[in-house]
């Protein structure tokens, strides 16, 4: 099972904008290559990736 894998192709791009805005605001510098950032900096962005993600979900439930 690919993990990786995107559901919905079509919104890579927007992903990627996300990851960006997300990585600026922390402070992470992310560009093509990330070899030089720690685990737990690239780990923190993610993270907070899917934090803001059920945030906005859990507001459209009300």
């Amino acid at each position: 099972m690919a993990y990786n894998r995107k559901l919905v192709p079509e919104a890579k791009s927007g992903l990627n904008r996300f990851k960006q805005e997300v990585a600026n605001e922390m402070g992470v510098n992310f560009t093509d290559y990330n070899g030089e950032l720690t685990s737990r900096q690239c780990g923190s962005v993610g993270g907070e990736m899917v934090k803001r993600m059920v945030h906005q979900y859990e507001n459209n439930l009300k």
